[in-house]
């Protein structure tokens, strides 16, 4: 009996020092998210929209042997850029980032829009709709940017280049496609 009372007193015991730790991590994946000033945005995807930054937007491109604009910057010395195609690959970044910052900012400000109209109580079916339907084309606008950044860029470099680029950037597995399929320059 002795040692049952132990246990059991020993079991309060972990479990009493336990409950504090439990409160402090919530198991709701948006708590603390409620103060938030866009509340469907994180401040990194706020300040990545603000940026241009294409964050994923460009898997397609990025994984299928299309090289993108900045990361063909980063690499130039490495993959021996010629003036020209620096240049033209310049060109191509600056034209997809003011386009991506221009839509980030939209994007944002849509999402701020719905955002106040929950919190103001001021949203029905139809604004709702509006809404995501804007934001969702800004979405897919944002992405194509980015997408053709990665073409345009592809077809600035020689098919030695881009596989240059993709054993650099770790991507050097086994492809059904080499770098003549992607319509790189032919030199």
């Amino acid at each position: 009996m002795i040692k049952m009372t132990a246990v059991s007193l020993l079991s309060l015991t972990m479990w009493g020092s336990a409950g504090p730790t439990l409160a402090q991590h919530p198991t709701n994946p948006y708590a603390a998210q409620e103060t938030r000033e866009i509340k469907a945005l994180s401040q990194k995807e706020v300040d990545d929209l603000a940026q241009g930054r294409g964050v994923g937007l460009a898997k397609p491109a990025e994984l299928n042997r299309y090289p993108g604009p900045l990361h063909v910057l980063e690499l130039a010395p490495e993959l021996q850029l010629a003036a020209g195609q620096r240049n033209a690959v310049e060109a191509s970044k600056a034209r997809m980032s003011a386009r991506a910052k221009a839509l980030g900012a939209e994007i944002i400000d849509l999402e701020r829009e719905l955002d106040a109209a929950f919190a103001e109580r001021k949203i029905d079916q139809v604004r709702l709709n509006q809404l995501t339907a804007q934001i969702g084309a800004k979405q897919a606008m944002l992405r194509a940017v980015h997408l053709v950044a990665h073409i345009e860029t592809a077809q600035l470099l020689t098919p030695e280049q881009i596989a240059r680029y993709n054993r650099l950037r770790g991507y050097d597995g086994p492809s059904e496609r080499g770098a003549n399929d992607l319509g790189a320059k032919r030199h």
